[in-house]
């Protein structure tokens, strides 16, 4: 996963970085020159349904943050389902994890952990991202498979090529602080190249202490089962500190580009607040294989990827294990994943383009927990197979055909055809008091193929220079992951640990799981300036009707309990997600005195309910608003930023998930921007307000936590508090 960059010198919002790709997609079927792809970066996608931001949105937002998902904040519909430090999981429009397909510079990655851990974003730092595409759930086929809820794409930059008969010699150096936790870290890149190879090298750190929120939250019910050791502000298992490194080597003629990256990442701690366990080391081990070449024909683009993953989890220094001593409780697990794709883009003549490819990718897991010495029962004397060589081998080939009828009249219409085989040996537990579930899963057969078909159409019309109207309807199918399907103890303490949803529930695995799909139906209403620079509008309403998504059931059918924590099972249940996106700009003053000024504001509003039981679907964000003043002044942009988010009410009843209140927050920032030098000064929740995230699941940082109900319920992940950061970057 990995990862033109001449800088903008203001703030570009997120509504022009849409109207920007509109514009490269009225020359789309062009054939591009190669020297121009490299040297000045990669080429927009040419995609419907999508947002964009600008470089300085993304610069801006590094500095804030060094988890890569922050980044997307400024998406209207995108929101975050929180977990370790540099970790969150992105939502879309009520889907997440692996209803999303995350594309790092062209490698799909899975998340190797029976807690999604280490996500896919996880492995590129946030300052080495030069450019993210977020689609919608009805995007085109060719964004991607195996999802229902979107895709989202982020980049590096381009590796950089010298004038002929030059040598480029350059870099960049950056670092950031931020006062609550501590948080500090830094980045360098550099170059050297002439004008057919180049080599780069990119690394960075970042560690973090544990942050603070606003008030003593534990004066709520959190200082239950001896969670009472730390200061009362302090939010436990939230630190981190990871290292990533990057060596690019690439060659280019003039219409051939091959490019390999070599990646490593060391993360020796990461802390999550809404787990049972903490990372305690993730190691990964990456290489990247790329190859474009354009031609008189059409555009040919290839890749190879590869993936060692070696993941450890114990309990960190905030949690406690409270049997036998407080010897800990290791967790391993290793993966290794393999992938590629083969795409031809065809002109077929000035108005109708055609796209083929195909993708394959292959995944093998194994999950072990080791015994601990001394203990002949609960976590002893025997390994502890959680997921034993999984495997989850994917096989995927699609056609897309793109027509202009007319300048105003746009179509994209594709099918692409999957499929999937998952695949798990025999298991075993810690000793003969798991022999029971051990045998039922044991006598089941574990290999399924799954043979999904995926459907996506489009329609675009631009009537006039101010207005923009899309229609689109998608069929997406997503098979389940290896945790969902094969992981089989049904006892409180060791279910509690296969848990991805951050609930502090136990889950249990289905092998009949069958395949999520969602027909999702979405249009989008664009009306803005002429100049795309006074005002502008969007109204972006959606809905999905889920066959067979995911949810849970109690696996005790006969447990009411509507508080506490409880061991859960996955099943296929039919759903719905409706909503509605709305973003706008308007330019209130121009080259004033002080500069121009913008308001820029976005809602979203998201709803999901199970229709089989009439339950919410879990962690769905509530009603929430942004809305912005920003001043371009010289070099320098500055924003002043108002979140409001609505009290969630409507929960999960079979989780137990707890509501939230509702809050708002103020945050200051302001960019200093210049071709070689920038620094961002900013102070986050400025009035220093307590809030508990919507999508934070429940606090179990502190304390007790192998017990399923040793902790307090009902206590969610608190936000953090005030926060003072600054970061440089400079370029030589």
């Amino acid at each position: 996963m990995h990862y033109q960059t001449k800088p903008a010198v203001v703030a570009v919002t997120l509504a022009l970085s849409a109207l920007g790709q509109l514009a490269y997609a009225a020359d789309s079927t062009e054939v591009q020159q190669m020297p121009e792809v490299v040297v000045h970066g990669s080429r927009p996608d040419n995609q419907a349904n999508g947002s964009s931001l600008s470089q300085t949105q993304l610069a801006g937002q590094a500095a804030r943050s060094s988890d890569s998902a922050q980044l997307l904040q400024d998406i209207p519909g995108l929101t975050l389902h929180a977990a370790g430090g540099f970790s969150s999981l992105p939502v879309l429009r009520g889907l997440a994890d692996d209803r999303l397909l995350v594309k790092t510079d062209g490698a799909s990655l899975i998340a190797s952990c029976p807690n999604h851990m280490n996500s896919p974003l996880s492995y590129m730092d946030a300052s080495k991202v030069d450019s993210v595409q977020v689609y919608n759930a009805a995007a085109p086929v060719s964004a991607g498979g195996d999802n229902i809820g979107g895709v989202i794409v982020a980049k590096s930059a381009a590796l950089q090529f010298a004038e002929p008969g030059q040598i480029l010699q350059g870099g960049e150096v950056g670092a950031f602080y931020r006062s609550n936790g501590d948080a500090r870290g830094a980045n360098a890149s550099a170059t050297l190249a002439n004008d057919h190879v180049s080599i780069n090298y990119t690394g960075s750190t970042a560690r973090s202490n544990n942050y603070d929120a606003a008030a003593n939250f534990k004066s709520a019910g959190a200082a239950a089962s001896g969670r009472a050791w730390m200061d009362g502000d302090t939010v436990g298992s939230t630190a981190y500190k990871t290292e990533n490194h990057e060596l690019g080597v690439a060659w280019r003629d003039y219409y051939q580009l091959l490019e390999a990256k070599v990646g490593v990442q060391r993360t020796p701690y990461e802390g999550f607040a809404n787990q049972r366990m903490d990372m305690t080391d993730n190691s990964s081990d990456q290489l990247n294989l790329h190859y474009n070449g354009q031609f008189a024909w059409g555009e040919l683009d290839a890749r190879l990827y590869s993936q060692y993953v070696r993941h450890h989890m114990d309990f960190g220094n905030d949690k406690q294990l409270d049997y036998m001593g407080d010897i800990g409780m290791p967790m391993d697990t290793a993966s290794h994943t393999q992938g590629g794709s083969l795409t031809l883009d065809l002109p077929l003549n000035a108005s109708n383009k055609l796209k083929l490819g195909t993708e394959f990718q292959r995944y093998q897991l194994n999950d072990w927990w080791p015994p601990v010495a001394g203990d002949t029962m609960m976590m002893g004397p025997e390994t502890f197979w959680n997921i034993k060589n999984g495997k989850r081998d994917k096989l995927d080939v699609f056609a897309e055909w793109q027509a202009d009828w007319t300048p105003q009249w746009r179509s994209i219409i594709g099918t692409r055809l999957s499929q999937v085989k998952t695949n798990a040996d025999n298991v075993s537990g810690y000793s003969s008091m798991y022999d029971s579930d051990a045998a039922a899963f044991n006598a089941q057969s574990h290999a399924r193929t799954d043979n999904n078909i995926d459907f996506s159409a489009l329609t675009r019309y631009i009537p006039s220079a101010t207005e923009q109207y899309e229609l689109a309807f998608a069929r997406k199918t997503r098979s389940p992951n290896l945790y969902e399907r094969y992981t089989w103890a049904t006892d409180s303490m060791t279910s509690i640990m296969n848990n991805f949803a951050g609930d502090g529930n136990g889950y249990v695995g289905n092998p009949n799981l069958k395949p999520e799909v969602a027909n999702t139906l979405s249009s989008s209403l664009d009306w803005h300036a002429a100049d795309g620079e006074a005002w502008l509008f969007r109204v972006s309403p959606y809905y999905s009707y889920v066959q067979n998504y995911i949810d849970a059931k109690r696996y005790d059918a006969s447990s009411t309990a509507t508080t506490g924590y409880v061991v859960l099972q996955y099943i296929n249940q039919n759903a719905q997600l409706y909503g509605v996106d709305v973003s706008g700009k308007l330019q209130l003053a121009k080259n004033t005195a002080y500069g121009s000024f913008d308001a820029t504001a976005q809602l979203s509003y998201t709803r999901g309910e199970s229709l089989t039981t009439g339950d919410n679907l879990y962690n769905i964000m509530p009603l929430n608003a942004k809305l912005a003043l920003v001043n371009k002044l010289g070099q320098w942009t500055s924003t002043a930023e108002w979140q409001a988010v609505r009290a969630k009410t409507e929960v999960s009843a079979v989780r137990n998930e707890a509501k939230t209140p509702g809050y708002s927050l103020f945050n200051l920032r302001t960019r200093y921007e210049t071709k070689q030098f920038s620094v961002d000064v900013g102070i986050d929740n400025v009035f220093n307000r307590f809030y508990t995230l919507p999508l934070g699941g429940a606090y179990t940082g502190q304390g007790a936590t192998m017990g399923i109900n040793s902790i307090a319920w009902g206590v969610g992940v608190p936000g953090a508090a005030r926060s003072l950061y600054t970061a440089f970057n400079y370029k030589f």
